[in-house]
C-alpha cells in the first residue's frame, strides 16, 4: 500500500536498522544491513567507498531502504535514488561533518573523542549515502 512519504519517514525516524537494497552490475538485487538516520526529510546512510554496495549506487543510483518492525507488524520500503558525496578525504572536510551528524541523530550522542572518529572517517574511507525517497509502500499500524 503506498504511504506518505512524510508520515513513512516520521515513522522511520529512530529505527534501525535496514537493509539496503541496492543493483547488481547484471541487475539483480544486492542487499545490505544498514544503520541510517533521518535528517531533513532525507535517509543518511554511512558507506565506505570500497563496498559492493558503493559501486553499484555509483553505477545505477536506483535504491530500495527497507525498514520493518515485527513487533507492530510494520514496514516501510522507500525507493528512490541516492545520491554520494566525496569520499572522506580530510577530518574536517565537508563529509566529514556530514558524518558527524550522522553519527549523533544514529546515536542520540556525541562521540567521546571526536578528532578520533574524524580521523577514523578519511582512514575507513567513508562517504554518505543520501536517499531522498519518491516512494514510500508498506503498512504502519499503531504502537
Amino acid at each position: 500500500m503506498a504511504l506518505d512519504i512524510d508520515e513513512a519517514l516520521e515513522w522511520a525516524a529512530g529505527r534501525t536498522p535496514a537493509v539496503l537494497i541496492t543493483i547488481k552490475r547484471d541487475g539483480s538485487p544486492q542487499s545490505s544491513d544498514v544503520a541510517f538516520a533521518v535528517i531533513d526529510g532525507e535517509i543518511v546512510i554511512s558507506i565506505t567507498d570500497d563496498r559492493a554496495k558503493t559501486a553499484n549506487m555509483r553505477r545505477d543510483p536506483r535504491v530500495v531502504l527497507h525498514i520493518t518492525s515485527p513487533a507492530e507488524w510494520s514496514y516501510v520500503s522507500f525507493s528512490g535514488e541516492a545520491v554520494l558525496s566525496p569520499v572522506a578525504g580530510d577530518p574536517h572536510d565537508s563529509t566529514v561533518d556530514q558524518l558527524v551528524q550522522y553519527f549523533e541523530r544514529v546515536t542520540g550522542g556525541a562521540h567521546p573523542n571526536w578528532d578520533e572518529y574524524r580521523s577514523a572517517m578519511v582512514d575507513d574511507k567513508r562517504l554518505v549515502a543520501r536517499l531522498r525517497p519518491t516512494r514510500a509502500v508498506g503498512q504502519i499500524r499503531p504502537r
